[in-house]
């Protein structure tokens, strides 16, 4: 009997076997012994599940294994045997993704699959979450993960889509005027292509439009010019959109997206790391960097993300992975914590309202985490140094 020891997210811890069935914890049932909760949590910390290995008239006996393997295991068991060969390489393949996930990409295995899954079957993809929080890392990790070509646009940056999405016209002496295709045009041309819209939630509305045709599932092409029976591109056999985009009113920089837009993607949205994981991050990206300005940082970023779910926070915004590895940065540079909380991170935070600012709050959060023994000024200075120098 194989049992996988697992979460559901924001639930308890759960055991299950191969046919589905949930078994309850410290309570011995017909078909199977007893599964002490302690020992269950104490696998699951560890990244393992169970393996019954002898019957239960004979003393059952619990094999430890690594969670992935139960995975591959239980998929093995419940492979039918009909199934096309090039259906199972596939479900093969989707099993073991969590094996290709890079150790930096703070994902759960459950996610990661569903990314890999959608890939895949070319489905488009959006990766939704705050600014900072790894969306793009983590489409580019899909990518690498998947060994297919692949073409990156950042549409947030542009200021011509029809120039980026499908080309210009110019003139020369030689050929008169003279059309030239976007790089977009040939990537959406390349058979099992992964193309990477970056940033499509700051967009021009211009960019929207041209791609509805693109990402429509019952048309997918693109039309290089708006006059009626202009020529279009057909987008190649195989080929997968992964979108980045911030989505809601506090990203002020965003626009708003037609909902007919939206609902061309799957929706996938990254979550916020937790403190642990933020110290497994940093400690990853700087090994070398002290254990102490790890925790540091982490419980910096963690305080104003739990501020943010108070009922009412004293705050617009929490610190982003994005900057909490910028900050390690500059500390494995030579900065204290106080200089880069002083250059990075204060200036992301209103500095009206004098000691009621919440740049003033979020100095407070700072200082805690500041060693003793470290040449502290005033953290609490209303006017900042560059301020004082006007």
């Amino acid at each position: 009997m194989l049992v996988k020891i697992y979460k559901e997210e924001g639930a308890t811890l759960r055991a299950q076997t191969t046919n589905g069935d949930h078994i309850p914890f410290n309570t011995p049932g017909k078909d199977y012994p007893t599964i002490w909760k302690n020992t269950a949590q104490k696998a699951y910390d560890e990244g393992m599940s169970f393996v019954l290995k002898e019957k239960i008239g004979k003393g059952p006996v619990w094999e430890k294994v690594s969670t992935k393997s139960i995975d591959r295991m239980m998929a093995d068991e419940l492979k039918p045997v009909d199934l096309p060969q090039e259906q199972l390489e596939l479900m093969s393949f989707i099993t073991k993704a969590p094996e290709m996930r890079p150790d930096v990409m703070k994902m759960s295995d459950l996610k990661w699959k569903y990314l890999i899954r959608c890939a895949m079957r070319g489905k488009n993809i959006m990766m939704t979450g705050p600014a900072g929080c790894g969306k793009t890392m983590a489409a580019k990790s899909v990518v690498n993960s998947l060994d297919r070509p692949d073409f990156y646009f950042n549409l947030g940056a542009t200021q011509d889509p029809r120039a980026t999405l499908i080309g210009n016209t110019h003139f020369n002496k030689e050929d008169g005027t003279v059309f030239s295709e976007a790089l977009f045009v040939k990537a959406i041309q390349t058979e099992n292509a992964v193309i990477l819209l970056d940033e499509l939630s700051r967009a021009h509305p211009e960019a929207h439009n041209i791609l509805m045709t693109v990402l429509d599932e019952g048309q997918r092409y693109l039309r290089l010019d708006e006059a009626e029976g202009s020529p279009t591109i057909k987008v190649a056999n195989g080929v997968t959109f992964i979108a980045t985009a911030n989505i809601g009113n506090e990203y002020t920089a965003t626009r708003v997206m037609d909902r007919a837009l939206i609902d061309r993607f799957i929706i996938v949205e990254m979550d916020v790391l937790d403190k642990h994981e933020e110290i497994d991050l940093l400690t990853y990206m700087f090994p070398n960097l002290d254990p102490k300005m790890i925790e540091g940082i982490s419980g910096i970023v963690s305080d104003t993300r739990t501020e943010m779910t108070t009922e009412s926070p004293r705050i617009s915004t929490h610190i982003s992975t994005r900057a909490s590895v910028e900050m390690a940065g500059l500390i494995y540079d030579g900065f204290t914590i106080e200089e880069a909380a002083m250059v990075l991170i204060y200036p992301q935070y209103d500095n009206a309202g004098g000691l009621d600012s919440e740049r003033t709050f979020v100095k407070q959060i700072v200082q805690k985490y500041i060693p003793t023994d470290a040449n502290t000024d005033d953290l609490f200075n209303v006017e900042d140094s560059e301020d004082s120098a006007e």
